[in-house]
Protein backbone atom coordinates (compact mmCIF):
# COMPACT_ATOMS: atom_id res chain seq x y z
CA UNK A 1 0.00 0.00 0.00
CA UNK A 2 3.09 2.36 0.45
CA UNK A 3 4.44 1.47 -2.93
CA UNK A 4 0.91 2.35 -3.98
CA UNK A 5 0.60 5.92 -2.61
CA UNK A 6 4.11 6.70 -3.80
CA UNK A 7 3.51 6.31 -7.36
CA UNK A 8 0.02 7.94 -6.41
CA UNK A 9 1.81 10.88 -5.12
CA UNK A 10 4.76 11.03 -7.37
CA UNK A 11 2.19 11.13 -10.43
CA UNK A 12 -0.17 14.42 -9.12
CA UNK A 13 3.31 15.62 -8.46
CA UNK A 14 4.13 15.69 -11.94
CA UNK A 15 0.50 16.90 -12.86
CA UNK A 16 1.07 20.25 -10.70
CA UNK A 17 4.30 21.13 -12.10
CA UNK A 18 3.54 23.80 -13.89
CA UNK A 19 5.94 26.81 -15.01
CA UNK A 20 7.36 25.61 -18.11
CA UNK A 21 5.64 25.21 -21.96
CA UNK A 22 3.54 22.36 -22.88
CA UNK A 23 3.87 20.43 -25.79
CA UNK A 24 1.31 20.65 -28.61
CA UNK A 25 0.67 17.68 -29.68
CA UNK A 26 -0.53 14.38 -27.56
CA UNK A 27 0.46 12.11 -30.50
CA UNK A 28 3.24 10.49 -29.02
CA UNK A 29 3.62 6.73 -28.77
CA UNK A 30 6.37 4.59 -27.28
CA UNK A 31 6.52 1.95 -29.98
CA UNK A 32 7.08 4.73 -32.35
CA UNK A 33 10.45 5.57 -30.69
CA UNK A 34 11.50 2.41 -32.91
CA UNK A 35 9.98 3.42 -35.83
CA UNK A 36 11.21 7.12 -36.36
CA UNK A 37 12.08 7.30 -40.15
CA UNK A 38 13.75 10.33 -41.49
CA UNK A 39 12.77 10.48 -44.85
CA UNK A 40 14.35 13.01 -46.90
CA UNK A 41 12.37 13.26 -50.14
CA UNK A 42 12.71 15.46 -53.18
CA UNK A 43 9.48 16.70 -55.44
CA UNK A 44 9.16 17.54 -58.65
CA UNK A 45 6.14 19.66 -60.42
CA UNK A 46 5.25 19.73 -63.66
CA UNK A 47 2.82 21.87 -65.31
CA UNK A 48 1.09 25.33 -65.57
CA UNK A 49 -1.00 26.68 -62.69
CA UNK A 50 -1.49 29.82 -64.08
CA UNK A 51 -5.67 30.70 -63.76
CA UNK A 52 -7.01 28.21 -61.54
CA UNK A 53 -8.91 28.90 -58.37
CA UNK A 54 -7.72 27.90 -54.65
CA UNK A 55 -9.94 25.27 -54.49
CA UNK A 56 -8.91 23.60 -57.64
CA UNK A 57 -5.39 24.19 -56.82
CA UNK A 58 -5.32 22.09 -53.78
CA UNK A 59 -7.29 19.26 -55.71
CA UNK A 60 -6.04 19.58 -59.28
CA UNK A 61 -6.19 16.70 -61.82
CA UNK A 62 -2.50 15.02 -61.41
CA UNK A 63 -0.41 12.30 -59.45
CA UNK A 64 2.27 11.79 -57.32
CA UNK A 65 4.83 8.43 -57.44
CA UNK A 66 6.42 8.11 -54.32
CA UNK A 67 9.41 5.06 -53.37
CA UNK A 68 10.42 4.54 -49.42
CA UNK A 69 13.34 2.05 -48.92
CA UNK A 70 13.94 0.47 -45.19
CA UNK A 71 16.94 -1.86 -44.52
CA UNK A 72 16.74 -3.04 -40.61
CA UNK A 73 19.24 -5.33 -38.94
CA UNK A 74 19.47 -5.97 -35.06
CA UNK A 75 20.57 -7.92 -32.21
CA UNK A 76 18.55 -8.86 -28.96
CA UNK A 77 19.99 -11.25 -26.48
CA UNK A 78 17.58 -11.78 -24.42
CA UNK A 79 16.58 -14.00 -21.56
CA UNK A 80 13.19 -16.36 -21.03
CA UNK A 81 13.31 -15.48 -17.04
CA UNK A 82 15.41 -12.44 -15.88
CA UNK A 83 18.75 -12.47 -14.28
CA UNK A 84 17.12 -11.18 -11.23
CA UNK A 85 14.72 -14.30 -10.81
CA UNK A 86 16.25 -17.29 -9.33
CA UNK A 87 16.37 -20.13 -12.11
CA UNK A 88 18.00 -23.22 -13.75
CA UNK A 89 16.93 -22.53 -16.95
CA UNK A 90 17.06 -19.10 -18.41
CA UNK A 91 16.33 -19.75 -21.96
CA UNK A 92 18.86 -17.39 -23.27
CA UNK A 93 19.10 -16.82 -27.11
CA UNK A 94 20.91 -13.59 -29.11
CA UNK A 95 17.82 -13.64 -31.58
CA UNK A 96 19.40 -11.71 -34.35
CA UNK A 97 17.19 -10.15 -37.21
CA UNK A 98 17.40 -8.30 -40.48
CA UNK A 99 14.70 -7.08 -42.99
CA UNK A 100 14.92 -5.68 -46.13
CA UNK A 101 12.06 -3.60 -47.09
CA UNK A 102 10.69 -1.66 -50.60
CA UNK A 103 7.41 0.24 -50.94
CA UNK A 104 6.19 1.98 -53.83
CA UNK A 105 2.95 4.28 -53.51
CA UNK A 106 0.56 6.24 -56.46
CA UNK A 107 -1.88 9.03 -55.23
CA UNK A 108 -4.08 10.25 -58.37
CA UNK A 109 -6.22 12.63 -58.24
CA UNK A 110 -8.95 11.98 -61.15
CA UNK A 111 -10.72 15.09 -61.03
CA UNK A 112 -11.77 17.81 -58.34
CA UNK A 113 -14.22 15.04 -56.39
CA UNK A 114 -12.27 11.41 -57.28
CA UNK A 115 -9.00 10.73 -55.35
CA UNK A 116 -7.29 6.79 -55.32
CA UNK A 117 -4.57 5.73 -53.67
CA UNK A 118 -2.73 2.82 -53.38
CA UNK A 119 0.73 1.70 -52.00
CA UNK A 120 2.46 -1.99 -52.07
CA UNK A 121 5.29 -3.31 -50.56
CA UNK A 122 7.49 -5.84 -50.63
CA UNK A 123 10.41 -7.03 -48.19
CA UNK A 124 12.94 -10.13 -47.46
CA UNK A 125 13.78 -12.60 -45.95
CA UNK A 126 10.30 -14.51 -46.24
CA UNK A 127 9.83 -12.55 -49.95
CA UNK A 128 6.50 -11.58 -50.38
CA UNK A 129 3.91 -8.95 -52.34
CA UNK A 130 2.08 -6.98 -49.79
CA UNK A 131 -0.54 -4.44 -50.31
CA UNK A 132 -0.37 -1.30 -48.02
CA UNK A 133 -2.97 1.48 -48.30
CA UNK A 134 -5.59 0.97 -50.75
CA UNK A 135 -8.21 3.59 -50.87
CA UNK A 136 -10.34 6.05 -52.88
CA UNK A 137 -11.76 9.48 -51.69
CA UNK A 138 -15.25 11.11 -53.04
CA UNK A 139 -15.86 14.91 -52.36
CA UNK A 140 -19.77 15.52 -52.62
CA UNK A 141 -20.57 19.23 -52.68
CA UNK A 142 -18.01 19.82 -50.25
CA UNK A 143 -20.66 18.65 -47.85
CA UNK A 144 -20.06 15.20 -47.46
CA UNK A 145 -16.15 13.39 -47.84
CA UNK A 146 -16.44 9.59 -48.20
CA UNK A 147 -13.26 7.00 -48.05
CA UNK A 148 -13.61 3.62 -48.87
CA UNK A 149 -10.83 0.78 -48.90
CA UNK A 150 -7.83 -0.40 -47.00
CA UNK A 151 -6.61 2.01 -44.79
CA UNK A 152 -5.82 2.19 -40.86
CA UNK A 153 -8.15 5.30 -38.26
CA UNK A 154 -7.76 5.63 -34.73
CA UNK A 155 -10.13 7.58 -32.24
CA UNK A 156 -9.49 8.71 -28.59
CA UNK A 157 -6.19 10.20 -26.91
CA UNK A 158 -4.44 8.09 -24.75
CA UNK A 159 -0.59 7.08 -26.40
CA UNK A 160 -0.43 4.50 -23.49
CA UNK A 161 -3.63 2.32 -23.48
CA UNK A 162 -6.00 3.29 -26.25
CA UNK A 163 -9.17 1.96 -25.00
CA UNK A 164 -11.02 4.88 -26.23
CA UNK A 165 -10.02 3.93 -29.95
CA UNK A 166 -13.02 1.36 -30.18
CA UNK A 167 -11.98 0.57 -34.07
CA UNK A 168 -8.82 -1.19 -32.29
CA UNK A 169 -11.58 -3.28 -30.20
CA UNK A 170 -12.04 -7.04 -31.84
CA UNK A 171 -14.26 -9.96 -30.82
CA UNK A 172 -12.14 -12.50 -28.35
CA UNK A 173 -12.32 -15.29 -30.28
CA UNK A 174 -11.68 -13.78 -33.71
CA UNK A 175 -8.78 -13.91 -36.05
CA UNK A 176 -8.17 -10.21 -36.98
CA UNK A 177 -6.27 -8.57 -40.00
CA UNK A 178 -5.68 -5.28 -41.35
CA UNK A 179 -8.87 -2.87 -41.40
CA UNK A 180 -11.09 -2.13 -44.17
CA UNK A 181 -13.06 0.97 -43.89
CA UNK A 182 -16.08 3.08 -45.51
CA UNK A 183 -16.65 6.16 -43.57
CA UNK A 184 -18.30 9.81 -44.07
CA UNK A 185 -16.90 12.64 -42.78
CA UNK A 186 -19.46 15.93 -42.60
CA UNK A 187 -17.77 19.16 -41.43
CA UNK A 188 -19.58 21.29 -38.78
CA UNK A 189 -17.87 24.34 -38.08
CA UNK A 190 -14.09 23.33 -37.08
CA UNK A 191 -15.55 19.23 -35.91
CA UNK A 192 -18.08 17.44 -37.11
CA UNK A 193 -20.25 14.06 -37.71
CA UNK A 194 -17.64 10.94 -38.70
CA UNK A 195 -19.82 7.52 -39.72
CA UNK A 196 -18.53 4.25 -40.45
CA UNK A 197 -18.25 0.78 -41.48
CA UNK A 198 -15.24 -1.49 -40.47
CA UNK A 199 -14.28 -4.83 -40.95
CA UNK A 200 -11.12 -7.12 -40.28
CA UNK A 201 -11.54 -9.83 -41.81
CA UNK A 202 -8.79 -11.48 -43.60
CA UNK A 203 -9.76 -10.67 -47.21
CA UNK A 204 -6.03 -10.32 -48.73
CA UNK A 205 -6.30 -14.33 -47.75
CA UNK A 206 -9.84 -15.47 -49.49
CA UNK A 207 -11.75 -15.03 -46.33
CA UNK A 208 -15.15 -15.26 -46.99
CA UNK A 209 -16.97 -11.57 -45.53
CA UNK A 210 -20.65 -11.98 -43.21
CA UNK A 211 -22.47 -9.49 -41.42
CA UNK A 212 -21.25 -10.70 -38.02
CA UNK A 213 -17.58 -9.62 -39.41
CA UNK A 214 -18.62 -6.06 -39.86
CA UNK A 215 -18.85 -3.38 -37.00
CA UNK A 216 -20.77 0.14 -37.05
CA UNK A 217 -19.93 3.47 -35.44
CA UNK A 218 -19.74 7.06 -35.50
CA UNK A 219 -18.66 9.80 -33.45
CA UNK A 220 -19.12 13.87 -33.63
CA UNK A 221 -16.24 15.91 -32.58
CA UNK A 222 -16.97 19.55 -31.25
CA UNK A 223 -13.67 21.80 -31.40
CA UNK A 224 -13.99 24.94 -29.13
CA UNK A 225 -10.93 27.11 -28.69
CA UNK A 226 -10.41 26.31 -24.90
CA UNK A 227 -11.44 22.21 -25.15
CA UNK A 228 -11.66 19.53 -27.73
CA UNK A 229 -14.34 17.02 -27.27
CA UNK A 230 -14.98 13.70 -28.93
CA UNK A 231 -18.23 11.86 -28.63
CA UNK A 232 -18.61 8.40 -30.11
CA UNK A 233 -20.05 4.48 -30.35
CA UNK A 234 -19.17 1.16 -32.33
CA UNK A 235 -20.99 -2.09 -32.12
CA UNK A 236 -20.21 -5.46 -34.03
CA UNK A 237 -21.47 -8.51 -33.06
CA UNK A 238 -20.10 -10.54 -30.29
CA UNK A 239 -18.79 -7.66 -28.50
CA UNK A 240 -20.46 -5.35 -26.24
CA UNK A 241 -22.06 -1.52 -27.57
CA UNK A 242 -19.01 0.67 -27.08
CA UNK A 243 -19.56 4.41 -26.25
CA UNK A 244 -16.94 7.01 -25.11
CA UNK A 245 -16.41 10.28 -24.56
CA UNK A 246 -12.94 12.39 -24.84
CA UNK A 247 -11.63 15.58 -22.90
CA UNK A 248 -8.83 17.33 -24.32
CA UNK A 249 -7.71 20.72 -23.07
CA UNK A 250 -4.72 23.39 -22.01
CA UNK A 251 -4.39 24.76 -18.59
CA UNK A 252 -1.81 26.76 -18.42
CA UNK A 253 1.22 25.56 -19.43
CA UNK A 254 0.18 22.05 -19.01
CA UNK A 255 -2.42 19.94 -22.01
CA UNK A 256 -5.26 17.33 -20.16
CA UNK A 257 -6.98 14.55 -21.19
CA UNK A 258 -9.78 12.72 -19.87
CA UNK A 259 -11.56 9.83 -21.45
CA UNK A 260 -14.20 7.70 -20.45
CA UNK A 261 -15.74 4.63 -21.67
CA UNK A 262 -19.36 2.46 -21.29
CA UNK A 263 -19.48 -1.00 -22.68
CA UNK A 264 -22.90 -2.42 -22.72
CA UNK A 265 -23.55 -6.27 -22.89
CA UNK A 266 -27.06 -6.16 -25.38
CA UNK A 267 -27.85 -9.86 -24.29
CA UNK A 268 -26.84 -9.38 -20.53
CA UNK A 269 -26.97 -5.80 -19.45
CA UNK A 270 -26.16 -6.70 -15.90
CA UNK A 271 -22.28 -7.21 -17.63
CA UNK A 272 -22.49 -3.33 -17.86
CA UNK A 273 -18.99 -2.12 -17.33
CA UNK A 274 -16.77 0.74 -18.45
CA UNK A 275 -12.84 2.52 -18.05
CA UNK A 276 -12.06 6.02 -17.56
CA UNK A 277 -8.51 8.21 -17.22
CA UNK A 278 -6.51 11.11 -17.07
CA UNK A 279 -3.85 12.30 -18.34
CA UNK A 280 -1.09 14.99 -18.99
CA UNK A 281 1.47 16.02 -21.28
CA UNK A 282 4.05 18.76 -20.93
CA UNK A 283 7.11 19.98 -22.25
CA UNK A 284 10.52 21.22 -19.81
CA UNK A 285 13.69 23.11 -20.55
CA UNK A 286 13.10 24.64 -23.58
CA UNK A 287 10.72 21.33 -24.99
CA UNK A 288 14.14 19.12 -24.54
CA UNK A 289 12.27 16.83 -21.89
CA UNK A 290 8.80 15.99 -22.47
CA UNK A 291 6.73 14.01 -19.71
CA UNK A 292 3.60 11.87 -19.85
CA UNK A 293 1.45 10.91 -17.13
CA UNK A 294 -1.72 8.98 -17.10
CA UNK A 295 -4.04 6.85 -14.93
CA UNK A 296 -6.27 4.51 -16.14
CA UNK A 297 -8.86 2.17 -14.48
CA UNK A 298 -10.69 -0.27 -16.69
CA UNK A 299 -13.48 -2.97 -15.20
CA UNK A 300 -13.90 -4.53 -18.61
CA UNK A 301 -12.73 -7.87 -18.32
CA UNK A 302 -11.69 -10.24 -21.05
CA UNK A 303 -11.51 -7.83 -23.74
CA UNK A 304 -9.18 -7.53 -27.04
CA UNK A 305 -7.80 -5.30 -29.23
CA UNK A 306 -5.65 -5.50 -32.60
CA UNK A 307 -2.08 -4.18 -32.29
CA UNK A 308 -0.59 -2.69 -34.85
CA UNK A 309 2.99 -4.12 -36.66
CA UNK A 310 6.51 -2.21 -35.09
CA UNK A 311 9.50 -2.63 -36.18
CA UNK A 312 10.10 -4.79 -32.77
CA UNK A 313 6.80 -7.32 -33.31
CA UNK A 314 4.49 -8.52 -35.60
CA UNK A 315 0.79 -7.51 -35.43
CA UNK A 316 -1.49 -9.43 -33.53
CA UNK A 317 -4.26 -9.38 -30.97
CA UNK A 318 -3.80 -8.74 -27.50
CA UNK A 319 -6.10 -8.39 -24.36
CA UNK A 320 -6.58 -5.41 -22.46
CA UNK A 321 -5.14 -4.81 -19.31
CA UNK A 322 -7.50 -4.69 -15.62
CA UNK A 323 -7.60 -2.41 -13.03
CA UNK A 324 -5.75 0.24 -12.15
CA UNK A 325 -3.17 1.22 -14.81
CA UNK A 326 -0.24 3.61 -14.14
CA UNK A 327 1.81 5.42 -17.24
CA UNK A 328 4.74 7.57 -16.49
CA UNK A 329 7.15 8.46 -19.97
CA UNK A 330 9.95 10.41 -20.41
CA UNK A 331 11.81 11.87 -23.54
CA UNK A 332 14.37 13.89 -23.99
CA UNK A 333 16.46 15.34 -26.87
CA UNK A 334 19.59 16.39 -26.14
CA UNK A 335 19.85 18.68 -29.36
CA UNK A 336 22.79 18.96 -31.69
CA UNK A 337 24.74 16.81 -33.95
CA UNK A 338 23.39 13.36 -34.12
CA UNK A 339 20.22 14.20 -32.84
CA UNK A 340 20.45 12.38 -29.65
CA UNK A 341 17.60 11.27 -27.43
CA UNK A 342 16.96 9.36 -24.55
CA UNK A 343 13.64 7.81 -23.18
CA UNK A 344 11.85 5.86 -21.19
CA UNK A 345 8.34 4.40 -20.87
CA UNK A 346 6.50 2.94 -17.25
CA UNK A 347 3.82 0.79 -17.89
CA UNK A 348 2.47 -0.42 -13.93
CA UNK A 349 -0.47 -2.82 -12.97
CA UNK A 350 -0.13 -1.75 -8.92
CA UNK A 351 -2.74 -4.60 -8.22
CA UNK A 352 -1.05 -7.40 -9.91
CA UNK A 353 2.44 -5.92 -9.06
CA UNK A 354 3.20 -6.15 -12.64
CA UNK A 355 5.15 -3.58 -14.90
CA UNK A 356 6.64 -3.34 -17.79
CA UNK A 357 9.70 -0.92 -18.00
CA UNK A 358 11.61 0.12 -21.39
CA UNK A 359 14.59 2.59 -21.33
CA UNK A 360 16.73 3.62 -24.31
CA UNK A 361 19.16 5.84 -26.19
CA UNK A 362 18.50 6.82 -29.87
CA UNK A 363 21.02 8.24 -32.51
CA UNK A 364 20.85 9.64 -35.96
CA UNK A 365 25.13 9.66 -36.74
CA UNK A 366 25.04 9.96 -40.60
CA UNK A 367 22.07 10.86 -43.19
CA UNK A 368 19.28 8.01 -43.16
CA UNK A 369 21.08 6.65 -40.51
CA UNK A 370 19.33 5.78 -36.96
CA UNK A 371 21.14 3.85 -34.24
CA UNK A 372 18.46 2.47 -31.30
CA UNK A 373 19.22 0.68 -28.19
CA UNK A 374 16.52 -0.63 -25.66
CA UNK A 375 16.02 -2.58 -22.73
CA UNK A 376 12.20 -4.26 -22.44
CA UNK A 377 12.15 -5.73 -19.52
CA UNK A 378 9.24 -6.82 -17.14
CA UNK A 379 9.61 -6.24 -13.01
CA UNK A 380 7.50 -7.69 -10.39
CA UNK A 381 4.96 -11.08 -10.54
CA UNK A 382 5.77 -13.70 -12.86
CA UNK A 383 1.63 -14.17 -13.07
CA UNK A 384 1.17 -10.82 -14.14
CA UNK A 385 -0.07 -8.82 -17.14
CA UNK A 386 3.26 -7.41 -18.29
CA UNK A 387 5.44 -10.51 -18.08
CA UNK A 388 3.65 -12.39 -20.57
CA UNK A 389 2.62 -9.27 -22.76
CA UNK A 390 5.78 -7.51 -23.57
CA UNK A 391 7.09 -5.55 -26.63
CA UNK A 392 9.65 -7.52 -28.05
CA UNK A 393 8.87 -9.90 -30.60
CA UNK A 394 10.10 -12.84 -28.78
CA UNK A 395 7.77 -11.99 -25.77
CA UNK A 396 10.94 -12.10 -23.46
CA UNK A 397 10.52 -10.59 -20.03
CA UNK A 398 13.76 -9.30 -20.30
CA UNK A 399 16.00 -8.46 -23.34
CA UNK A 400 18.72 -6.00 -24.54
CA UNK A 401 17.70 -4.57 -28.48
CA UNK A 402 19.97 -3.06 -30.55
CA UNK A 403 18.90 -1.60 -33.84
CA UNK A 404 20.10 -0.01 -36.89
CA UNK A 405 18.30 1.10 -39.82
CA UNK A 406 19.02 2.91 -43.21
CA UNK A 407 15.97 4.32 -44.94
CA UNK A 408 14.73 6.84 -47.48
CA UNK A 409 12.23 7.98 -49.53
CA UNK A 410 11.53 10.06 -53.50
CA UNK A 411 8.78 11.81 -54.56
CA UNK A 412 7.62 12.87 -57.75
CA UNK A 413 4.40 14.45 -58.95
CA UNK A 414 3.12 15.60 -62.07
CA UNK A 415 -0.53 17.61 -62.12
CA UNK A 416 -2.17 19.25 -65.33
Amino acid sequence: MRRFCAWIFAFFGLLLFAHLPAQDSLDWDIDSLFDEPLPESGFEETGDISGFSAGSLIRRRGFTFDASFDFLAGLAPGWDTPPWVSSEDRGFSLAPGARLRAAFGLDAQISEVFRVKNSFYFEIPNFSFNLGDFFFDYNLYDRVFFRGGKYGLSWGISPNYGFTNLLSRVPKYSDPGDSFIFKADMPIGVGGIQVLALTRAKLMDGAGLSWRDIGYGGKYNLALSWVDIDIGAFYQEEMPVRGFLSVKTTIGNTELYNEWLAAINVHQLDETSGAANIGFVRNFFADKLTVNGELFFNAERDTYFFREETNLKEAGKTPTTEGLNMALNLYYRFGGKGNPRLFLQTLYVPFQNSAQVVPGFGLSPWSHIEFYLGMPMSLGSQDGYYYFHTVEAQNRPFSVVLLLTLNGSVLFGHYY
